[in-house]
């Protein structure tokens, strides 16, 4: 039997219905990845936060000389941000946790740039880094030891925590946030 013209044999795989089952199973599957890796950083952030009050206990050493104890900021709320100069992350939100902290400082909060610069050069490296890039950022760093560190479960940077004017955690976040975020934040820790 010879196939008469303008007639089509049996159409192989491949064609315009399976372009359309294909998309959709991406679409599936990009939003499954999207729901999973929203639930591993909250998982994340949990994990982030330690239970209870802050340690209040911790000293940390200011870059222009003295010291600053947590205990000393109850009352107060505390945006606590480990960072270093050598983080592209902490580098690139700086600008906008300068510029958010100012212009939070009227409703009580405080800011804390937390340097986990290393080192026997670790004075000197956030020095050229606050000259050249973040001079407005000079008052708020201070050094943060291993022990803080470790009381803290940082073990990325950046790494932000909230505390509430009974020194207690009441959010954190590992990772670079946008300013947009960052204020959400900020107003929430606030209102608390």
């Amino acid at each position: 039997m010879t196939q008469q013209a303008g007639t089509e044999g049996p159409k192989p795989p491949g064609g315009r219905g399976d372009g359309v089952k294909t998309a959709l199973s991406v679409v599936a599957v990009l939003g499954l990845a999207a729901l999973a890796f929203l639930g591993v950083r909250e998982a994340q952030r949990a994990r982030l936060v330690p239970d209870g009050a802050a340690p209040q206990s911790f000293t940390m050493r200011k870059h222009d000389g003295g010291s600053l104890a947590l205990a000393d900021l109850k009352g107060k709320v505390v945006m606590l941000d480990f960072w270093a100069t050598w983080c592209p992350p902490c580098r690139e939100e700086m600008p906008y946790l300068v510029k958010l902290a100012k212009e939070y400082e009227p409703q009580g909060l405080v800011f804390v740039a937390a340097s986990r610069d290393e080192g026997p050069s670790a004075e000197q490296e956030v020095d050229y880094f606050l000259q050249r890039f973040q001079p407005d950022l000079r008052p708020y760093v201070v050094y943060a030891d291993d022990d803080v560190v470790r009381a803290f479960q940082v073990n990325a940077l950046p790494t932000l925590y909230f505390l509430d004017g009974d020194g207690k955690v009441t959010d954190a976040q590992r990772g670079m946030l946008s300013e947009a975020g960052l204020r959400r934040r900020i107003e929430r820790a606030l209102k608390k």
